[in-house]
C-alpha cells in the first residue's frame, strides 16, 4: 500500500486577502487576474495601501493538499517556510487540515512568503507575491519515502520561478516514476506559461509529467493559439491526461481519443475565485487515486471548485468528503 495518495510540491505562502475596486488596481499598476511577482519594497508599499485584510495559508499546491485531505485522502506537502511568525501560521494551518508537512524551516532570512491578493467586486483575484523563503526549496528538501510512496506527485508551474525548486521536482519525479507512480503538474498562470513554455512542453513530451491541469487561458498560451479546440488537440498528443477548466463552462478532460465534458457546479454567489483551480485539482486527484472514472474525477473537481469560489480564501471550510457524499459522488 502506498503511504500517501497525493504528494504536493509548491510555494508555501500566507495569503493576505482584501477587497478593492477596479480603480485601485489601475492606480497601483496591478495586472488584473494574474500572479505578479514582487520584491520586498513593493510588498511593503502594497501592504500599506491595503484595506482590512484576512490572513489565510495558501499557495497553489498547498491548497490542493488541503483539499485532498478534506476529501479524506492522504496528502503530503513539500514547501519552504522561514522560522518566523508567518511560517508558524502556515505550518499550523496545513497540519490542522491533516496534511503531512515535514520540510525543515529556514533559519533567518528571507522571511516566509506572502501574497497580497486583491479581490474586485466581480470575484476576480489579482495576486502580488513576494516569494521569500520559497526560493530556498531545493533537492535537500526531497523526502525520498514520500516521493516514492505517493500514488501521484503534483507540483505547481509557479515553482519554475525559483531555480533550485526545479532540481527538487526533477529529483522527486525520478523517484516517483522509479516506484511506478505518476507525476502531475498545473500550468498555474498564463504569464508563468509565457516564461517557461518550452520547458513545460518538454516536461510533458519527455514523460516527466503524466497528468496536466490548466485553464483555457493557460492552454492557449502554451500552444500560442487563440483557438481552444486547437490547443486541446495539441495537449491530447503531448500528455497522458489533461484536465482543462473553463470557469462557468465547466471543464474538459482528455485521455488519448477519450473526451469527457464536465459541467460547472451551480453556485449561489461568486465571492472570490482564489483557489478554484487548486481545489479542482484536489477533487480530480482524490477521485483518480481512488480508482474512479474520469467523469467522477471531474465532477469531484467541479464540486470542490464550486464550493471554494463562494467564500473568501483558498481552502475549503466545508468537509469536502461530506459534500461529495451528499452529492452522490463518493
Amino acid at each position: 500500500m502506498p503511504d500517501y495518495d497525493v504528494l504536493c510540491i509548491g510555494n508555501a505562502i500566507v495569503d493576505i486577502i482584501a477587497q478593492c475596486d477596479e480603480e485601485f488596481l489601475e492606480t497601483n499598476g496591478i495586472i488584473k487576474g494574474a500572479m505578479n511577482l514582487i520584491d520586498t519594497q513593493r510588498a511593503e508599499l502594497l501592504y500599506s495601501r491595503m484595506g482590512p485584510a484576512i490572513e489565510a495559508s495558501g499557495g497553489s499546491a498547498g491548497n490542493t493538499a488541503a483539499g485532498v485531505a478534506s476529501f479524506g485522502g492522504r496528502a503530503a506537502f513539500f514547501g519552504k517556510v522561514s522560522n518566523d511568525a508567518l511560517g508558524e501560521i502556515y505550518a499550523h494551518d496545513i497540519h490542522a487540515q491533516g496534511v503531512a508537512f515535514d520540510t525543515t524551516p529556514l533559519k533567518g532570512e528571507p522571511p516566509t512568503a506572502r501574497s497580497m491578493i486583491f479581490v474586485t467586486p466581480d470575484g476576480e483575484r489579482s495576486m502580488n507575491t513576494y516569494l521569500g523563503a520559497c526560493v530556498e526549496l531545493g533537492p535537500e528538501d526531497v523526502e525520498a519515502d514520500k516521493a516514492s510512496g505517493a500514488k501521484v506527485t503534483y507540483f505547481e508551474g509557479y515553482l519554475w520561478d525559483p531555480p533550485r525548486a526545479k532540481e527538487a521536482i526533477r529529483q522527486t519525479a525520478k523517484l516517483a516514476h522509479a516506484a511506478g507512480r505518476e507525476v502531475s503538474m498545473t500550468l498555474s498562470d498564463s504569464f508563468c506559461v509565457d516564461r517557461y513554455r518550452d520547458e513545460f512542453l518538454d516536461l510533458m513530451r519527455s514523460g516527466t509529467v503524466d497528468i496536466v491541469f490548466a485553464n483555457s487561458h493557460e492552454i492557449k498560451s502554451l500552444y500560442q493559439t487563440s483557438s481552444f479546440d486547437e490547443a486541446l488537440a495539441q495537449i491530447r498528443k503531448d500528455c497522458r491526461i489533461a484536465a482543462v477548466t473553463r470557469s462557468e463552462k465547466g471543464s474538459v478532460i482528455v485521455r488519448g481519443d477519450e473526451t469527457v465534458v464536465i459541467k460547472a457546479t451551480a453556485i449561489k454567489e461568486l465571492v472570490d475565485t482564489t483557489g478554484a483551480g487548486d481545489l479542482y485539482a484536489a477533487g480530480f486527484l482524490h477521485g483518480y487515486t481512488q480508482g474512479r472514472n474520469l467523469q467522477t474525477c471531474g465532477d469531484l473537481g467541479s464540486l470542490a471548485a464550486g464550493l471554494v469560489i463562494q467564500q473568501i480564501g483558498p481552502r475549503p471550510r466545508q468537509n469536502l468528503r461530506r459534500e461529495a457524499e451528499q452529492a452522490g459522488l463518493l
